[in-house]
């Protein structure tokens, strides 16, 4: 089975389905609810997962009940969280999401800035076998120390690219592939051109770069030129996690040895599951699921 160590963000979602977006200062009634797990690593954790390979998450979090929610959840969902870190004293992040009518959600995220953001003491640890380190930049120490330790054991290490980008600057320098969102890819070299901003950031980082953009699907570069796979045509539900889950999917592709194009086009799949479905990552798709998307899809 195929490892994937993910390092990052672990939350939980408090996720309200409503009929149109909020605008004024009132009352709303939600048509739909949710309490989901969330969070990037922890989101691809779960795909990892639920797709069939081995899910291990190195992230930080208060010892509260928030906390005790999270790691409940990820234990159910099989994921190993032995590096999870707990912090005494400090409260663990959570959200309130906002989903409208289309799918597109609008978050509000409480982290306790006193939790120690470095990540020495992940550092220290005999980390298990991995066949891909997979970081965001939630964490940006915990991300160097999974690209490093990644590198040291030449295997890929990918790095969601969501901004703020520059904090994990280091972490991005050892990365040998970063999936980078549309306004994470803005954010890191400021260009709204996409073929050159992807090759802009190949220049600076060495690493095989990709955007995922959405509906317009997924941008990357192949031996310098510029490749496309549109996204598959679904109606959006709840976008929440989507990209999330394509991060997990695509690592989780490359630590079973498949080509980059190939990664793309199965996490594509996953999220474009995902999006039909309400409920942050609850909707992530199992590997069947995606088989029988793309067979459908093909």
């Amino acid at each position: 089975m195929s490892t994937v160590l993910a390092a990052g963000a672990a939350v939980v979602d408090f996720v309200f389905q409503l009929d149109e977006a909020p605008s004024r200062s009132e009352k709303h009634r939600a048509r739909d609810a949710a309490i989901v797990g969330g969070g990037c690593a922890a989101n691809a954790a779960v795909a990892v997962a639920r797709l069939g390979g081995q899910a291990i998450l190195a992230a930080r979090m208060g010892d509260d009940v928030i906390g005790d929610m999270i790691l409940s959840d990820l234990e159910k969902e099989n994921v190993d969280c032995s590096l999870v870190k707990r912090f005494e004293g400090r409260r663990s992040s959570y959200s309130s999401v906002i989903v409208d009518p289309d799918g597109e959600r609008s978050i509000v995220n409480f982290r306790d800035n006193e939790i120690d953001f470095g990540g020495s003491w992940l550092e220290t640890l005999d980390l298990p076998a991995f066949d891909v380190a997979l970081a965001d930049t939630r964490w940006p120490d915990g991300a160097r120390v999974a690209m490093q330790a990644a590198k040291k054991r030449g295997v890929p290490g990918v790095i969601d690219g969501e901004a703020p980008v520059r904090e994990a600057q280091v972490a991005l320098d050892m990365a040998s592939h970063i999936a980078f969102s549309r306004a994470g890819l803005h954010d890191f070299v400021g260009d709204d051109d996409t073929e050159a901003a992807l090759r802009r950031a190949s220049e600076e980082t060495g690493a095989w770069v990709c955007v995922t953009e959405g509906e317009d699907g997924v941008r990357w570069l192949d031996g310098g030129v510029m490749r496309h796979l549109p996204a598959f045509k679904v109606t959006a539900v709840d976008t929440l996690g989507a990209g999330d889950v394509w991060h997990g999917a695509f690592a989780l592709s490359l630590a079973q040895g498949k080509a980059e194009q190939e990664a793309i086009r199965f996490a594509s799949a996953a999220s474009a599951i995902k999006c039909q479905r309400f409920g942050g990552r609850s909707g992530t798709p199992s590997a069947c699921d995606v088989e029988l998307f793309l067979k459908e899809n093909s």
